[in-house]
């Protein structure tokens, strides 16, 4: 959980809380009298993350997808009934009302019903727990459950909340995350802390795992752990029954990066996910793979102690990881992950989107089926993912040996004559002889389904790697099964990146903003194809193309009403060029790119729940003083509010901040208007506090 930010009006994500202070196990859900356990005889330890599908759509793919492709594991999101509110923000489900499992993403009879499907197909299962806190908002739940004040739950009295006796901040809240008072005692963004320190609150957490036990789930993936003092989450996992298999729970800790505490403190009680492993894919994938030949001393967790992975769902969208926008190198960085021998990998498989809090696809909140050809990136059943779980489970323990650097882009290692993997994160495509360590023979390439295949004489094999391609084989007979000719929504044989285009573009009801251009993506500057922007960030209109490499290309914005007439921008067609990475454009309606410059604005404001800041100003970039086209400035640093706006050069304008609740009351600042003026360059920068 990211734990350092405060989301448009209340929460980006929060951590959530499981509680189970009077719950009956039994008497909660009808439980199964023989719960399926997952024989994994045959898998490895391959994590897929699939993160908020719902249980049905998890079922088909236990089925269909990770059985037979031989993953060990499916993590899948909390079970617990939480938070509804109007916008259906993803992270309501970290915000937990009851620890009754009909949730939005089903109910508890399909949740049992997920859990066996999966064990039929050899997979185990990985819940989200949220153990540290519950619901900041009151209102009503997925189930139905009211709450009209947020430290009486039906699992939890006011006395089982940290207060002002162990939290010393005057509003109960983290204020310093290098005080491990705070960062334990204290509510992470106005969540309620539960009194983890509690004999009756560890028993309760302990009686909501262990319902989910008692149902066949393995394990459990532990949300914002590092705000539980180690001590209190040993005494936790201590009181958790062995699984329907008869094993112990897999547990594993959310220590999200700070001073304190540390991933170490965690060991004696699990497992703790490795935020550097991450940090280290993004910078190779985004800079120099070569620089992955010295990985294990790079300052990632031990391998005996961890679970890597690429990204997840608060770092995909703080920028702090890689994310399915950039394209080509996040799937080679997923690549990479199974191939390098370390610890436990896991692969993330959820839906795109444009605007950091956007909810999931959904039917009034509860998410609606998986549908990987539109709108969700499924990365998990990608043919060369597909190929490399294969490879990992075959690699076994096997160790990293025969590592060859070709280039800054192009890296080449073994797993002791198990198997052999190459990956060339360049432009274009790479011919080199790797010494593979692999017996002579003709392989398959399991990256392309074993399409193509690789020969090696005398222990070596020239192989050709495409641009932003890897090559693979461990075995002359690999045939792909699952997932054959699939990119999963994460990326085909054509390198691409991902554009995210936004605009500034005021509107009027049923009038909507697209994007049109000179690539075949962008519509072929056929209106009729252009790709529609989405209105979730009004008035900035948003949306991500998976567009070409190292291509330069022109475009424009157009409106369309709701009766198909099509209003053009009336400046000159844009231009912008790709590279091998993610580009992000920022415009604003008829300002011109080689007009426009940008400016940050900063305020630095304190808000209530649900309350969000807005600049509006002089110039339509601004809004022309209406409200309602403000532009809404950002959380990530609360409680500083930002966002960089495109406005046009060398122009004087005036500005102001407001404020806007959940109601739409607005809000103004006090005192006379602001002024800026901005120059020829670009790159200007406003600090202010609201007054």
């Amino acid at each position: 959980m990211t734990t350092r930010h405060r989301p448009p009006g209340v929460l980006r994500r929060t951590a959530g809380a499981l509680a189970a202070g009077a719950l009956a196990v039994a008497g909660v859900i009808a439980l199964p009298a023989a719960p399926a356990q997952a024989d994994t005889t045959a898998k490895g330890d391959v994590i897929a993350n699939l993160w908020e599908w719902n249980w049905n759509s998890i079922a088909s793919e236990c089925t269909n997808v990770l059985g037979p492709a031989g993953y060990g594991a499916v993590q899948v999101a909390p079970p617990s009934e939480s938070l509804k509110q109007s916008s259906y923000y993803w992270w309501d489900v970290y915000q937990p009302y009851s620890y009754t499992l009909n949730s939005r993403f089903g109910t508890a009879t399909q949740f049992a019903s997920m859990v066996g499907a999966c064990h039929a197909a050899g997979v185990k299962v990985y819940t989200d727990a949220v153990i540290n806190h519950t619901a900041a908002q009151t209102g009503t739940g997925y189930d139905g459950t009211t709450l009209t004040g947020k430290y009486d739950t039906p699992d939890w009295d006011p006395g089982d909340y940290h207060t002002s006796a162990d939290c010393p901040t005057s509003d109960l809240t983290i204020q310093d995350y290098s005080n491990l008072t705070q960062v334990q005692n204290c509510e992470l963004l106005g969540l309620p802390d539960l009194k983890t320190s509690a004999d009756n609150v560890r028993s309760g957490l302990a009686a909501f795992l262990n319902k989910q036990i008692a149902l066949g789930v393995d394990g459990f993936r532990v949300d914002s752990a590092k705000h539980i003092p180690a001590t209190d989450m040993a005494a936790i996992v201590a009181r958790l029954n062995t699984t329907t298999s008869g094993a112990t729970p897999y547990v594993f800790d959310e220590v999200y990066p700070g001073s304190t505490p540390q991933p170490s403190d965690y060991y004696g009680s699990g497992d703790v996910l490795d935020f550097t492993y991450a940090s280290r894919m993004k910078s190779a994938f985004q800079g120099n793979v070569s620089d992955l030949s010295s990985l294990e001393s790079s300052g990632i967790l031990p391998a005996a102690n961890s679970v890597s992975f690429v990204t997840n769902h608060d770092t995909e969208r703080n920028g702090l990881h890689m994310s399915y926008k950039d394209g080509d190198s996040y799937r080679l960085a997923n690549l990479f992950e199974l191939a390098y021998k370390w610890s436990t990998p896991t692969i993330y498989s959820s839906w795109q989107w444009t605007q950091s809090d956007q909810a999931p696809p959904n039917s009034a909140g509860f998410v609606t089926d998986t549908d990987c050809s539109n709108g969700w990136n499924c990365l998990d059943r990608d043919t060369a993912v597909v190929g490399m779980v294969a490879w990992h489970n075959a690699a076994g323990s096997a160790a990293v040996s025969d590592w060859s650097t070709k280039s800054s882009s192009v890296i080449g290692f073994g797993r002791s004559g198990a198997g052999f993997f190459a990956v060339n994160n360049g432009s274009s495509s790479a011919t080199y002889t790797f010494a593979t360590g692999m017996a002579d023979g003709t392989y398959a390439n399991v990256v392309d389904g074993g399409a193509s295949t690789v020969t090696v004489s005398g222990g070596n094999a020239s192989i050709t790697i495409p641009a932003k391609d890897a090559v693979a084989f461990y075995n002359a007979d690999y045939t792909c099964t699952v997932g054959c000719d699939d990119t999963g929504g994460g990326g085909g044989s054509t390198p691409t990146v991902t554009a995210t285009f936004n605009e500034y573009a005021s509107t009027t009801s049923g009038t909507n903003v697209y994007v049109v251009g000179s690539l075949d993506a962008l519509g072929g500057w056929d209106t009729s194809k252009a790709v529609q922007l989405s209105s979730s960030g009004y008035p900035v209109w948003s949306g991500a193309v998976n567009v070409p490499i190292n291509t330069s290309f022109t475009y424009k914005y157009v409106k369309k009403d709701s009766s198909g007439n099509v209003t053009w921008e009336s400046n000159a067609n844009r231009a912008a060029a790709t590279t091998t990475s993610a580009i992000s454009l920022k415009n604003s309606w008829n300002v011109a790119s080689d007009s426009a410059t940008d400016v940050t604005f900063n305020e630095y404001a304190t808000t209530d729940w649900g309350t969000n800041v807005y600049v509006v100003g002089s110039i339509a970039s601004l809004g022309s003083w209406n409200t309602s086209d403000a532009i809404p400035l950002s959380s990530e640093s609360y409680p500083t509010w930002s966002k960089l706006v495109i406005v046009p050069k060398s122009t004087t304008f005036e500005y102001k901040f407001i404020k806007k609740d959940s109601s739409g009351t607005v809000t103004w600042e006090s005192g006379t208007n602001r002024s800026y003026t901005t120059g020829s360059s670009s790159g200007y920068t406003t600090s202010d506090s609201w007054k």
